[in-house]
């Protein structure tokens, strides 16, 4: 029986016994599995696995062995918090023994801080080829020494940031009570509840964000001056902040959290009772008096009948003629044949708009925009002749769960009326808007619809969503992906690599010649058909509208194959994409990563500066290829510059019997029927495929409206008759 911990970080927060302490920005955790080894010098703990990266509430296993220690490091992506603390395995195993099994406790870090966590002890079966290695999210080794290329590990991306009157407001996880700066009240919920500014801390409900009328403190940018309503108007009042002893708990008004300490926690304005930290005082607007609330309403309305008054006159304008002004400055009303036109009638003389191509058959739950009484209006986008089946869950059997993360879920799900396969990845929609992923979700919805044109990239077949979730119906792809295959057998032979690495090229290439960079390509995210051919999936992290000279920065990937210039906060274009391709093509070539680092920060270095070794047995065509795709200069990479295709690793590589599915895969995955799931991770299979139960409350304060654009209908989902 071999004993292993499941773990999860629920929560981090400062010492609430400091009178004083800097705000902590999106804190997240590293943890580091070390082992207890001998030397001369004394016993050392080395670190032989890969650093993880669990987000809040999610679990990871760690197997307990005698002197084997977890580091646990909190940081903020400011990088001015960095608190850890080191938990001996076997000591936590005996706690949670003694409790029955699971323990949750708090863990003190040191400068500062403590981490909720939670434990649950389990014991698991050894079998002839060895107990599993539970150091991952759900991957488990099938022995311990057997090799494993890496752990599973998920993508990092930048928070989203939004520019409003020059404030950096990103969705921010507020470990305290905090209230809002704007309509004073408290801003609840769980994981990230609000918005918080980067540059002058000033914490505000998601909902509150079109109410901000004073500009940014702490930009560069006309800092002591507070404007409104596109420069229309100016507001400079000061206010008269003294320090105040506060008897009973109080908040901050700007920041939101609490006045900590005993005596002269805080400052008190003499006018307007304004209740500040000491180290927010700077950062505070000048609007004293003022209800930016209540100014910010008015002011919506006052614009509102503005456009109300503005589209009345432009409707006259275009109904009855421009109104003439004569010498004399007097206006006149139209004269001539226009005043004397008879009413329009429903009769068309020009040619009727012809469908865009991409959007043939497609359903949209966007309503068409009606034209005025009496004109056809011209349609916005295709319209199907038959309104076409929309699907709901009901239609769908879950039977098998094939893999979860913070997101959601994905099923293993049979469409009733077919029997057919399909893949069904559910979102939560309160953790969708928490995070502030709704556009990264419309974009991966948006390309898997254009993803359909391509025999390489995986095909969604529809959307539709509950009260609660969103849903992706996908194809059932049941070859389980490179990752899955790498660890049954080390490294992949020169002709198969050769064979996926055309395929995903063709992919790729595809993808940027719609303006897609795809920026998440690893192992995991390449899954494999029955039939041996690969497919592309997970597009969530997709960037659209980048042809030509288009660049962006958000930093985003996964940590092993992120682009030196990503690193470098360097604007960035298709290049980041051959990078992590050729850092794909080493692991399937060699079967290990070809940077490395104890934990992050030496792992991002490896990638900024080393070059990686390539074994003597590689063939010269494999390492010259490589050496190119490591280019650190991004203009000078293979697949920027030159043709990728016509390289000699791929000199036996028919390129259109390719594209059109003619080459015979080197190995086709084992595959029983149309729903097996063998080739999945266990772990997933054996839970039992349900939706998460959701927070009442938080769903009902959902704004739904975000999600208008987001249901969808293939075409050849329309030819599928419904129960």
């Amino acid at each position: 029986m071999s004993p292993f911990l499941r773990i999860g970080f629920l929560s981090f927060e400062m010492d609430p016994g400091l009178a004083y302490h800097e705000e902590v920005v999106n804190p997240y955790c590293a943890v580091y599995m070390k082992e207890a080894i001998d030397t001369e010098k004394g016993q050392v703990y080395k670190q032989k696995k890969p650093t993880m990266y669990p987000p809040w509430s999610s679990t990871f296993d760690a197997h307990v062995h005698r002197g084997r220690v977890m580091q646990v490091v909190v940081k903020d992506k400011t990088a001015e918090l960095k608190s850890e603390a080191t938990v001996q395995l076997d000591s936590l195993a005996t706690r949670c023994k003694k409790e029955n099994g699971k323990l949750e406790i708090w863990v003190e870090l040191k400068p500062q801080g403590r981490l909720l966590m939670e434990a649950r002890y389990f014991l698991e079966k050894s079998d002839a080829t060895g107990s599993g290695e539970g150091d991952g999210f759900g991957e488990r080794d099938r022995d311990p020494g057997h090799f494993a290329l890496h752990a599973r590990r998920g993508a990092i991306k930048q928070a989203k940031i939004h520019e409003v009157k020059c404030h950096e407001f990103s969705a921010t996880f507020f470990p305290q009570p905090t209230f809002c700066s704007v309509c004073k009240e408290f801003v609840w919920g769980l994981n990230k509840q609000g918005y918080q500014c980067r540059q002058c801390n000033a914490a505000i409900h998601k909902k509150c964000i079109d109410k901000i009328i004073a500009k940014c403190t702490g930009s560069a940018i006309n800092s002591k001056e507070t404007m409104i309503h596109k420069e229309r108007f100016k507001i400079d009042m000061p206010h008269r902040f003294k320090v105040y002893n506060y008897k009973s708990p109080t908040f901050c008004e700007h920041c939101g959290t609490l006045l900590w300490g005993l005596a002269k926690q805080g400052l008190k304005c003499e006018e307007c009772s304004m209740n500040v930290h000491h180290k927010c005082q700077k950062k505070v607007a000048n609007l004293c008096g003022v209800n930016q609330k209540l100014m910010a309403e008015a002011l919506a309305v006052i614009e509102t009948k503005q456009q109300s008054r503005g589209s009345r006159e432009s409707e006259i304008y275009s109904r009855e003629g421009p109104v003439g002004v004569d010498q004399s400055g007097v206006m006149r009303e139209p004269s001539g044949p226009a005043a004397t036109l008879p009413a329009p009638t429903t009769e068309r003389r020009d040619t009727p708009p012809q469908p865009v191509p991409e959007q043939q058959g497609i359903s949209w739950d966007t309503p068409v925009e009606k034209g005025r009484p009496g004109i056809d209006a011209e349609p916005l986008y295709a319209v199907p002749r038959k309104e076409p089946h929309k699907f709901t869950l009901d239609n769908f059997i879950l039977h098998k769960m094939l893999g979860k993360g913070s997101f959601g879920k994905v099923f293993l799900a049979e469409l009733k009326s077919s029997g057919e396969f399909f893949a069904v990845k559910a979102l939560k929609k309160d953790v969708v808007l928490m995070d502030d992923d709704v556009e990264c979700t419309m974009v991966e919805r948006r390309v898997l619809s254009l993803a359909c044109d391509h025999p390489f990239l995986t095909h969604l077949h529809c959307t539709f969503q509950t009260r609660e979730n969103l849903f992706f119906v996908m194809e059932y792809l049941n070859g389980g992906d490179l990752m899955f295959h790498i660890q049954n057998c080390q490294k992949f032979d020169v002709q198969r690599s050769t064979f996926y690495a055309a395929e995903i090229i063709c992919g790729l290439q595809f993808l940027h010649s719609k303006g897609i960079v795809y920026r998440d390509l690893k192992l995991d995210n390449v899954l494999l058909d029955s039939e041996g051919h690969i497919k592309i999936a997970d597009f969530g992290m997709c960037k659209e509208n980048m042809l030509g000279d288009t660049r962006t920065s958000t930093f985003c990937g996964t940590p092993d194959y992120i682009a030196p210039e990503i690193l470098l906060g360097q604007k960035y274009s298709s290049s980041v994409d051959w990078w992590s391709f050729g850092v794909l093509l080493y692991e399937m070539l060699i079967g290990q990563s070809p940077f490395h680092g104890h934990d992050e920060e030496e792992l991002f270095q490896s990638i900024r500066t080393d070059d990686p070794c390539y074994p003597r047995w590689l063939a010269k065509d494999a390492q010259d290829i490589l050496i190119k795709l490591f280019v650190r200069e991004p203009e000078r990479r293979l697949g920027m510059k030159g043709n990728i295709r016509q390289h000699a690793f791929f000199n036996d590589t028919d390129w259109t019997a390719l594209e059109n599915r003619e080459v015979e895969p080197p190995f086709r995955p084992t595959v029983k029927s149309p729903g097996d799931v063998s080739n999945f991770d266990k772990e997933f299979i054996n839970e039992k495929p349900r939706l998460s139960c959701a927070d009442r409350t938080l769903i009902n304060s959902v704004d739904q409206t975000m999600f208008n654009n987001f249901s969808f209908v293939h075409p050849a989902m329309n030819r599928i008759k419904g129960p």
